[in-house]
């Protein structure tokens, strides 16, 4: 990681708390922060895991058991920062930078909301996928992650 890359503090997308225990320490702040937005990803992941054709019954009961512990993991690390007055003033403004580079926000209202978040917070956003925050350059610092190879299998 470049020097000039270190960050004191951060704020973690949902990405990197998924991620996490893969990814290297060095690319991360020393103080990092979630959000009750990510908390709420996080929350929803469990029930978001259905069967498919490929996946028998036990891959199924570990991959939510899986999502569960992360859940359980960051709750018990972290004390989220809230979605408030200000952030909500502030996502008005990220929205408009997407709608203006011609994209949609609809389908990425989450990640939006962290983004407003780390604006309001004047906190730099690490993630694993810097792509979704591309329109917002003028209004937030991104800080890319190395994005692990993660096999589940272990």
């Amino acid at each position: 990681m470049p020097a000039e890359a270190a960050w004191a503090q951060g704020l973690l997308d949902t990405n990197i708390v998924i991620l996490r225990e893969w990814i290297d320490p060095a690319e991360l702040p020393a103080e990092v922060a979630i959000t009750a937005v990510t908390l709420a990803e996080l929350s929803a992941g469990p029930h978001q895991v259905g069967r498919d054709e490929e996946q028998d019954d036990y891959d199924e009961y570990a991959e939510r058991a899986r999502r569960i512990d992360i859940l359980q993991r960051a709750e018990n690390e972290f004390d989220p920062i809230p979605f408030d007055a200000e952030a909500a003033r502030v996502y008005g403004r990220v929205c408009a930078a997407v709608i203006g580079a011609g994209r949609t926000p609809r389908r990425r209202i989450a990640g939006l909301m962290i983004a407003a978040i780390a604006i309001a917070e004047r906190l730099p956003l690490f993630t694993t996928d810097p792509d979704d925050y591309e329109d917002l350059d003028a209004l937030l610092t991104v800080v890319p992650v190395t994005r692990p190879v993660v096999l589940h299998d272990r």
